[in-house]
């Protein structure tokens, strides 16, 4: 029987389905009487498996791209494709839909509800996904056990340390199996071996598939994605996965 040739990573990675593609993307805001352009043309993919790293210092337009990217603005001018569809027209409620479906969220301070429970907080998005109780509680259970807090379901935030707050937040944000999960400077708020179960973490979930796109300054941090861009000035400065 003839041995299979087996492809180069490169190779196989540039066969996956695109998640993410942008085409000159900006984003301009008025302020009194005058525009800001903090967006000056951004183009990139980003492959279904990618860990890829947005770098940046304040101001250089990093968080106005994620808030694009997360569906939670938008763009003025430029393409933006998720999942194959175009999203730059959507209307806002058609919008929210394709937020709820096809994306998570890891926020630097972790927005979970002060008076529900882990397993509540994590079954959260299941509001807008339409999966039944049981079958939420089910997802979420395994997810906190996924992230080692099987023994924390029943605790309110307070109860939970820091670290432990961000990893409900991280399998909160898993729970609708979403394309794209978008951290934004997940561990702006942890100590630094806090911040390391957390990447690790992270590191996991990506080699288990899943697409990653944080946001950070921070080079350890970003040091964790396969993938570094960075932006200044509102443009693309570098892409290590940039090929010619």
């Amino acid at each position: 029987m003839p041995k299979q040739s087996r492809k180069p990573a490169q190779e196989r990675s540039q066969e996956r389905a695109l998640v993410v593609r942008l085409a000159d993307l900006t984003r301009t805001f008025r302020q009194a009487d005058q525009e800001v352009r903090v967006l000056k043309g951004i183009s990139f993919e980003v492959r279904r498996g990618e860990f890829v790293a947005i770098q940046g210092a304040s101001g250089s337009g990093k968080s106005t791209l994620l808030q694009i990217l997360g569906l939670l603005d938008r763009a003025s001018d430029g393409l933006y494709e998720l999942d194959g569809q175009n999203v730059s027209s959507l209307d806002d409620e058609a919008l929210s839909a394709r937020r709820a479906d096809t994306t998570g969220f890891v926020f630097q301070n972790f927005y979970l509800i002060p008076y529900a429970t882990a397993l509540e907080n994590v079954m959260l998005p299941g509001l807008y996904s339409g999966k039944t109780h049981k079958r939420g509680q089910e997802r979420a259970a395994l997810l906190l056990e996924d992230v080692g807090l099987g023994d924390r379901m029943d605790f309110l935030p307070a109860r939970l340390s820091g670290g432990q707050q961000q990893r409900v937040a991280l399998a909160r944000a898993l729970y609708n199996e979403p394309s794209l999960i978008l951290a934004d400077e997940p561990t702006g708020q942890l100590d630094s071996q806090t911040s390391r179960d957390i990447m690790d973490l992270l590191n996991k979930f990506n080699r288990e598939g899943q697409t990653i796109i944080l946001v950070t300054h921070d080079a350890e941090t970003a040091a964790y994605a396969g993938r570094r861009i960075l932006i200044k000035d509102g443009l693309i400065d570098s892409d290590s996965g940039h090929k010619p």
